[in-house]
C-alpha cells in the first residue's frame, strides 16, 4: 500500500470540526445539538450582497482577476480609509478567504524551519497552515487569569532568534475575544522594527469591538509600512462565511509582489463571491450597530450564566464572539466527545470546541473549551444549562 507523507500524518486536526461526525450521529439518534463549537454567525447576510448575486446578468462565469477586480480593491481601500488605514488598491490582494491569505503570508515571509511567534491560545488553523509550510510556531503563553492580555515584551525578546521571521497576532483574538490595546500594538511595533521582522495581524473581527473600546490596526502605526501585513475577510463582518473572500494588505511592495505569485498559482478568487463582497461594502453602518448590540447582549448573558456554574472560570471578551471557559474537568477532548456520544438533557446536548487545539504548548488548554456565542439568547441560555447538567453527569 502506498504510504502517506509524514507531513500529512502529523497535520493537526481542527479542534473546531473534528467532532462533527459525532454530532451528526447524535442528530441521527434524534438528539438536538446546540452548536457552540464554530464561529458561524446566525446573523442575516446583508440583502444588498445577496441581491448582487441574484440580480447579476453574467452569461459566462469567467475567471476573476488574480488579485481581485480593481473596482473591488478600490472600494476596499475606501473602506480602510474610513478605518484610518491609508492604503491603495495596489496594496491589496484578494484571496479565497482569510485562510488563503494566511497561507500566502507564510509562504511569502518564511522558509522551512523558520519561526513565527504567536501568543497562545490562537486560531487553531495557524498551526495547521504553519505545519503545511514547514514553518515552526513558537508560542508565547497568555493566561485566563490575566484575561489573556499580551505577555510582557521582554518575554517576546527571549524567543526571538535568527530564524524568527514574524510575530503573528489575531486582533480581536479568536478564541479568547481579547482586544489588543493601542499601547500593546505600539510595543509590538517597536520590537519588530528593532529585530527587523514582520508583524502580521489577523484583523477579521475588527467590527466586533465592545465596551467603548477601539480597534487599533497595525497599519495605523507610523514607520511600520515595511513590517506590517494585515489578514482580513468578509466572513464574519457581513455574515458571509460561505463566500470565502478575504484579503492580504501590506504596503511592503516585495510582500505584495511575492504573494501575488502564490495567488497566480491558484488562478483567482471566486467570481460570484467577489460580486457579493463588493456589494457588501455598501452595507449601512446601522447594520453593524445592530449586530454589535446583539453580540454584546449575547456575550453578557453567556458570561453571566457561565459564572453561575460551580468550578467554571471564564475571561470576559472585548471583541469577536468567542470566549474560553475553564471547566472542572481534566480532558476537554474527552468531555466534548462524551457530550455528543453519551449525554443528552431533555433530548438536547451541546457541542463545544476543546481548547487544547488552540495551543501549541503541549498540555495547555486540556481543561478548557472555546464557546462561540453565535446563537440567539434563549438558545444560548439553554445551551449553558445543558452544559451545567453535562458537567454534573460527567463528574458524577
Amino acid at each position: 500500500m502506498p504510504s502517506i507523507s509524514k507531513k500529512g500524518q502529523l497535520m493537526p486536526q481542527s479542534p473546531i470540526r473534528k467532532l462533527v461526525p459525532f454530532a451528526e450521529e447524535a442528530k441521527k439518534r434524534g438528539i438536538k445539538v446546540l452548536h457552540l463549537n464554530i464561529g458561524q454567525p446566525d446573523i442575516e447576510t446583508p440583502k444588498i450582497a445577496l441581491d448582487a448575486v441574484k440580480n447579476n446578468t453574467i452569461s459566462t462565469l469567467a475567471y476573476a482577476q488574480t488579485e481581485g477586480s480593481e473596482t473591488y480593491r478600490k472600494k476596499l481601500a475606501n473602506y480602510y480609509l474610513k478605518q484610518q488605514i491609508n492604503v491603495s488598491p495596489k496594496d491589496i490582494i484578494v484571496t479565497t478567504g482569510g485562510s488563503e491569505a494566511l497561507t500566502f503570508v507564510m509562504g511569502t515571509i518564511a522558509d522551512a524551519d523558520d519561526e513565527i511567534i504567536v501568543p497562545e491560545p490562537f486560531y487553531a488553523n495557524y498551526y495547521g497552515f504553519a505545519h503545511a509550510y514547514g514553518v515552526k510556531i513558537v508560542p508565547i503563553v497568555s493566561h485566563i487569569e490575566d484575561n489573556f492580555s499580551l505577555p510582557p515584551i521582554d518575554e517576546f525578546e527571549k524567543l526571538i532568534s535568527s530564524k524568527t521571521k514574524a510575530i503573528l497576532i489575531n486582533n480581536p483574538n479568536n478564541p479568547t475575544g481579547y482586544l489588543y490595546s493601542k499601547e500593546e500594538i505600539q510595543k509590538l511595533a517597536a520590537i519588530v522594527k528593532k529585530h527587523n521582522i514582520f508583524l502580521v495581524a489577523d484583523e477579521v473581527y475588527r467590527e466586533f469591538i465592545y465596551d467603548e473600546s477601539e480597534h487599533h490596526s497595525i497599519l495605523q502605526e507610523p514607520g511600520l509600512d515595511e513590517h506590517a501585513i494585515i489578514i482580513d475577510s468578509v466572513s464574519k463582518r457581513y455574515s458571509m462565511c460561505g463566500a470565502r473572500i478575504g484579503c492580504l494588505v501590506s504596503k511592503n511592495k516585495d510582500v505584495i509582489k511575492t504573494a501575488l505569485k502564490y495567488a497566480q498559482a491558484r488562478l483567482s478568487p471566486p467570481t460570484y463571491a467577489l460580486i457579493a463582497s463588493e456589494a457588501a461594502l455598501d452595507t449601512p453602518q446601522s447594520y453593524f450597530d445592530e449586530v454589535k448590540k446583539e453580540y454584546v447582549s449575547r456575550r453578557d448573558l453567556l458570561i453571566s450564566e457561565l459564572r453561575k456554574i460551580e468550578g467554571v472560570k471564564v475571561a470576559k471578551p472585548n471583541g469577536a464572539f468567542y470566549c474560553i471557559a475553564e471547566l472542572p474537568i481534566n480532558n476537554s477532548d474527552d468531555f466534548a466527545q462524551w457530550t455528543l456520544e453519551h449525554f443528552q438533557f431533555q433530548g438536547e446536548t451541546v457541542m463545544v470546541a476543546p481548547a487544547a487545539g488552540f495551543y501549541a504548548t503541549d498540555g495547555l488548554g486540556k481543561n478548557q473549551v472555546r464557546i462561540a456565542y453565535v446563537l440567539e439568547k434563549e438558545s444560548l441560555k439553554r445551551a449553558v444549562k445543558i452544559l451545567k447538567e453535562a458537567l454534573k453527569s460527567y463528574n458524577s
